[in-house]
């Protein structure tokens, strides 16, 4: 079999423009590794299609000689071929309802499916990501929404303004350089009266969260612990030189509902025996940008009636809600629907739960873009092609007509299998009751 490896074009939207690799990491595939790498044309590639035939790609509408096929994104029905094997993120692994039918059609065509999500090494930690760049962008366009609320709200001086979408600058330096002269001014003239003291809440502490605190940290800030918040926000006298950071864990989210201490291990195998506690945190954020994984067995971290509760009150110190996880009815209950780079934020009214595009109204601007990297595509390409690349003589080579277990794959590879040859894998065998009658 010809060694060969295709790159399908990305085509769920317009913003769509990241690549699994790089034409840099392709010409290592065809001078070092003698393989053949075929790239389907794309008019919207973050790197043109001149850009791969020039290292040595050649351009495929049909990737015919491609047994292994890279993706990002959902591929289409029509696109599996028997005996395929297909790599991308397939947002399958929580039987995600929308993703079923495209599990069905792998399984009924006899293709492998695997999935980067669970490429993980010994010690759980994922290894092929685009988190962080979620995060740096997510943080990015956080910033620059909250400069467009305080606009309406004819905040002045107000330091976010001159920050914008993340996708508009030319790259992620240009990024941090206006952050940075956001924090210059801060720290020169300081925040206006009311909106001190600013309090950004980051709930999480993995990739995505590390990737959005990296970027506030460019901002003058002290941090504070979310035990102590309540105690920092009640003293007499605070810096509007200085913003506050906060960083909740798990802990901070989330209690036994018998009062007995918070274990991590038993909150992951046990979530029922636990109750959100996040709620009262609310009150003290400015921002609160959400980095965490999540799904329904776990609590919450902000429902609607605990933002309904907030308003109700009166008008409220929350402005913004970046929901890096961008988890529709999730974590964070008022992300009520996702957004695009193309209009990324709505305001959403806790009284009546209606949302309105844009910046202006009463409530809280949510900004709930599903494909932050996006807006970072060639850096968030090459890092991410940096770690696929190590795997990429494996998968080629591999015999995969042999049993799952043995496969002459590194044990990364062969633990993200979901579906090999049709068939669902051991660990992922629980799938087939999602599926699509």
């Amino acid at each position: 079999m010809v060694k060969a490896i295709g790159i399908r074009r990305e085509d769920k939207n317009q913003w769509e423009t990241r690549v699994p690799l790089t034409p840099e990491q392709v010409r290592t595939l065809v001078e070092r590794e003698g393989i053949t790498v075929e790239v389907q044309p794309s008019p919207i590639r973050t790197f043109s299609d001149k850009a791969y035939s020039t290292v040595g790609a050649t351009l495929s509408e049909d990737l015919e000689a491609s047994r292994v096929v890279l993706g990002i994104k959902h591929m289409p029905l029509s696109f599996f071929r028997p005996g395929g094997v297909y790599v991308f993120f397939s947002h399958t692994l929580k039987g995600q309802p929308y993703s079923m039918p495209m599990l069905k059609k792998i399984m009924e065509v006899g293709c492998t499916l695997i999935d980067y999500e669970l490429v993980v090494d010994k010690s759980k930690r994922r290894l092929i990501f685009f988190g962080r760049y979620a995060g740096l962008a997510g943080m990015i366009d956080t910033l620059w929404a909250l400069g467009k609320r305080l606009e309406v709200e004819e905040v002045a001086p107000n330091p976010f303004k001159g920050i914008t979408q993340c996708l508009k600058f030319e790259n992620l330096d240009a990024g941090r350089a206006a952050v940075k002269q956001a924090g210059e001014q801060i720290a020169k003239t300081g925040l206006p009266p009311r909106l001190v003291p600013f309090v950004v809440g980051f709930a999480g502490y993995g990739n995505v969260s590390n990737g959005a605190q990296e970027i506030f940290d460019l901002l003058p800030h002290e941090d504070v612990a979310p035990e102590d918040l309540a105690r920092y926000m009640a003293k007499g006298s605070h810096k509007a030189t200085t913003l506050v950071k906060v960083v909740y864990k798990e802990e901070h989210m989330a209690a036994r509902k018998d009062g007995r201490a918070f274990d991590l291990q038993d909150y992951y195998a046990h979530p029922d025996l636990y109750k959100p506690i996040f709620s009262p945190h609310l009150s003290h954020l400015s921002v609160l940008v959400n980095g965490i994984y999540w799904e329904t067995r776990y609590p919450r971290l902000a429902t609607k009636q605990d933002l309904a509760a907030l308003f109700q009150k009166g008008a409220a110190r929350l402005r913004v809600i970046g929901d890096i996880s961008c988890d529709v009815d999730g974590a964070v209950q008022c992300t009520v629907r996702s957004t695009d780079p193309g209009s990324p934020t709505y305001v959403y009214d806790p009284l009546t739960g209606e949302t309105r595009d844009g910046f202006e109204g009463r409530g809280v601007v949510v900004l709930a873009v599903d494909n932050l990297p996006c807006e970072l595509p060639k850096e968030a390409s090459s890092d991410f092609g940096n770690v696929l690349l190590k795997f990429i003589p494996a998968l080629v080579r591999a015999d995969f007509s042999v049993p799952t277990k043995d496969l002459a794959l590194p044990d990364e590879i062969k633990n993200a299998i979901i579906v090999h040859n049709g068939r669902l894998t051991e660990r992922f065998a629980h799938l087939a009751r999602h599926l699509p009658k």
